[in-house]
């Protein structure tokens, strides 16, 4: 248990650690145009939600009497 603890663990953690730096570091060799955050466009205009009346009406059997 002391191996897992001592060796294996922090070789994952190094290993995740330069991946995630190896990642973020390729945007140097993108294009230029590539290298940029995405751009975000604003919705013409929010539409509203469509509700189906078949979904607002309640499922109710009255329970016979007698």
């Amino acid at each position: 248990m002391t191996i897992i603890r001592q060796y294996i663990a922090p070789f994952i953690a190094l290993l995740v650690f330069l991946l995630a730096l190896v990642a973020v570091s390729a945007r140097i060799f993108l294009p230029e145009d590539m290298a940029a955050p995405a751009p975000i466009e604003e919705p013409a205009q929010k539409q509203a939600a469509a509700i189906d009346p078949m979904f607002l009406t309640v499922n109710y059997v009255p329970e016979s009497v007698g």
